[in-house]
């Protein structure tokens, strides 16, 4: 297969959401955009996918590239539905993935459950042992591991891990009894933990190694499905899939590390951030995208989002590959509000989902959810739910919240709709502060990415809550996660364990990986078939004092640091994270870390709000007036975002209405757009 550029051809990003799979097709050439949002099929998402692009015109066999974010293994993960595996490890260690690290799924509590990804009785162990240092101290017993992987073929299982003690200081063992596996095993579904994680940490390693064989089989399936149905439509080049890390990957390739794919969706909307950010001049970002069920955040600083190779999807899942580092939260427009036991009103995390939904919704909804209280208090247009199952007045919500909310609160039903709106604030704010605050950012240094359907509702309540001065809305808030897959880099990363005290460390070492990291990426991208405009190199290492637990990622200056270079610059990164100088205490040098990044070219984002919608004055993109609850009732002007004239600005209170979202701009506050038509609200003294 080969691939054209996409800033020469037609390149559609699609991504999957719970509800909603989203399109959007730029054809540079004609310079044009198509978007489209059609319910997702749970049930094979690639009939969404293919009724995307239907719903969109697309003529697929025109198409020079698609990009595709799945939630095929983050459900698949979260929900359990994985495919048999079986595990085949060192003699004496068949429990590691179920003792972990010795922690509870709750902090207090006589009991709480847990149910490793792999069952014991298809845990299968073999004689054979490596030390710490890669020495050979039993050799692998090749007939044991033959009878193992033959009994778990018997019992049915799709996939197998093999996953040796130490193997990332020496996978001899691991890639011989792969070998020995594969004359044996029916598929291709063989993970071995070094090859996954090259790190230290058996627990850590051996869950990411599960993760990825029990999902492996439902990707290839999928992936191979999808192409099946796009190649008889006509399409003849490559497909990409997100990785969690923002970075795509060949089709073709994606399933031998289909952990990679986990959080591929969160991920995609937030390089679509990093991306809009650049090019309006904005580098540092705390991206907020809000959907029905949840709300998650991340932080980007100089255009960069925050990698994590530390990322626990659910307690004792850790999945130690990259990914971007998205926080969630239980807070979204479906978010249930309710007086609990205690007299106190709480808002989420129990969600009213899509069905029934919420209240507004008309299809049965009962129960008061965040929705429902921007509907009451004017932020949203009730005339967009007329057209429900069974429409629900406003004065039915009302009676609702005064009923349910109001009354045990002493409040009536707009106060209680008040104090809805100001928890999930409270609410959303705390997770931004664990993507900034915990991290040793100051969220006052920068702007807040509102994204999502539900994000520019409450984007200036929260940035006034942080104390962040600005709020960048982009031109499609609803398809950002679709626009990240269009934008998003070729990339790929790498780890391998040195974990040796820093003053023992050969930094010959140290050259040597980074050097086999770069040239393995370089090879891995040129081998995509998708051209790039440059490569970018980011090295780093993660560090530790001696004797603690956790690492700090250090990124590096250069591809060949000295041993000074390396104490220097942890001791700058600690101080940066905690504010203390510990001269006295001994770092360690863990893991060398590499990224390789091929960028891709340029797309042009003023495309995606029509220049012939505009209006040539302000007045003209009013669409009318209605009362808006800003600490009591505002009569508040009510605009067409695709009509905004481009040199527009707007002073609150105001409400810009879209096809995929609502924007709300609060008292004393100003906004206007730049070339690319995104919204700039600068927050006033009285917002």
């Amino acid at each position: 297969m080969t691939s054209k550029s996409a800033s020469s051809g037609i390149v559609a990003g699609i991504d999957v959401g719970g509800t909603f799979t989203d399109l959007v097709l730029f054809e540079s050439r004609a310079s044009t955009v198509r978007l489209a949002k059609v319910p997702t099929t749970l049930e094979d998402q690639s009939v969404g996918v293919v009724g995307a692009l239907d719903a969109a015109g697309a003529d697929v066999a025109a198409l020079d590239l698609i990009v595709h974010g799945t939630t095929t293994t983050t459900n698949a993960v979260l929900e359990r539905r994985l495919c048999k595996t079986g595990l085949i490890t060192t003699m004496g260690f068949r429990d590691v993935l179920e003792l972990g690290r010795r922690t509870r799924p709750n902090a207090y509590g006589m009991k709480g459950d847990f149910r490793p990804l792999i069952p014991r009785d298809l845990r299968m162990e073999v004689r054979e042992r490596m030390d710490a240092s890669g020495a050979e101290l039993v050799a692998l017993d090749e007939e044991a591991l033959r009878a193992a992987v033959q009994a778990l073929v018997d019992t049915g299982c799709e996939a197998l891990v093999i996953h040796f003690l130490h193997a990332y200081a020496n996978p001899a063992h691991e890639l011989r009894a792969a070998e020995i596996a594969a004359e044996i095993w029916p598929n291709g579904n063989i993970t071995m933990g070094h090859a996954l994680l090259s790190e230290s940490r058996e627990y850590e390693r051996g869950v990411t190694a599960a993760v990825n064989a029990s999902v492996q089989p439902l990707l290839r399936r999928y992936v191979e499905r999808l192409a099946d149905k796009l190649a008889q439509r006509g399409y003849a080049h490559d497909l990409l899939v997100m990785n969690g890390n923002g970075g795509m990957v060949s089709a073709r390739i994606v399933a031998r590390e289909a952990a990679k794919t986990v959080m591929s969706g969160p991920a995609s909307g937030v390089m679509a951030a990093a991306y809009t950010g650049r090019r309006a001049g904005i580098l540092d970002l705390l991206t907020y995208d809000m959907g029905g069920t949840s709300t998650d955040v991340a932080m980007i600083r100089g255009a960069e989002p925050a990698v994590s190779h530390e990322i626990e999807i659910e307690y004792a899942m850790p999945i130690h590959v990259p990914m971007v580092d998205v926080r969630t939260v239980g807070a979204g427009g479906g978010s249930i509000a309710k007086v609990n036991a205690a007299g106190l009103l709480q808002v989420g995390p129990d969600s009213a989902g899509s069905t029934p939904g919420p209240i507004c919704y008309g299809r049965g909804g009962t129960q008061p959810t965040i929705s429902d209280a921007n509907l009451l208090l004017g932020r949203m247009d009730p005339a967009k739910f007329t057209t429900a199952e069974a429409p629900v007045t406003l004065e039915e919500i009302r009676g609702i919240f005064a009923k349910e909310l109001g009354a045990p609160l002493g409040l009536d039903a707009e106060a209680a709709a008040e104090a809805v709106l100001r928890i999930a604030t409270a609410k959303m704010a705390d997770a931004v502060r664990m993507v900034s605050v915990s991290l040793g950012e100051d969220p006052r240094d920068f702007a807040l990415f509102a994204f999502g359907g539900a994000g520019p509702l409450h984007a200036s309540a929260i940035a006034r809550e942080l104390g962040v001065p600005h709020v960048l809305v982009p031109a499609r808030p609803g398809i950002t996660n679709a626009l990240g897959c269009v934008v998003a880099d070729l990339r790929h990363d790498f780890v391998n364990t040195v974990n040796r005290p820093l003053d023992a460390v050969e930094i010959e070492t140290v050259h040597a990986l980074l050097a086999d990291q770069i040239a393995a990426g370089c090879a891995a991208i040129a081998a995509e078939a998708v051209e790039v405009s440059d490569i970018r190199i980011l090295p780093s290492v993660d560090m530790q004092f001696i004797g603690q637990t956790h690492l700090l990622r250090v990124p590096l200056e250069s591809e060949t640091p000295s041993i000074e270079d390396l104490r220097a610059l942890f001791a700058a990164a600690y101080y940066r994270r905690f504010q203390v100088d510990l001269p006295e205490i001994r770092p360690a040098l863990v893991n060398v870390n590499c990224s390789v990044i091929g960028r891709r070219p340029e797309i042009d984002l003023g495309l995606l709000i029509d220049a012939a919608a505009r209006r040539e004055t302000l007045d003209a993109a009013l669409t009318g007036h209605r009362r808006v609850w800003f600490d009591g009732w505002h009569d508040t002007p009510v605009y067409w975002r695709d009509h905004l004239p481009m040199n527009a600005t707007l002073t609150g209170p105001a409400i810009i209405e879209q096809m995929d979202t609502t924007i709300v701009l609060e008292p004393g506050a100003r906004a206007g757009q730049d070339k690319d038509g995104n919204i700039l609200i600068t927050l006033g003294a009285t917002a």
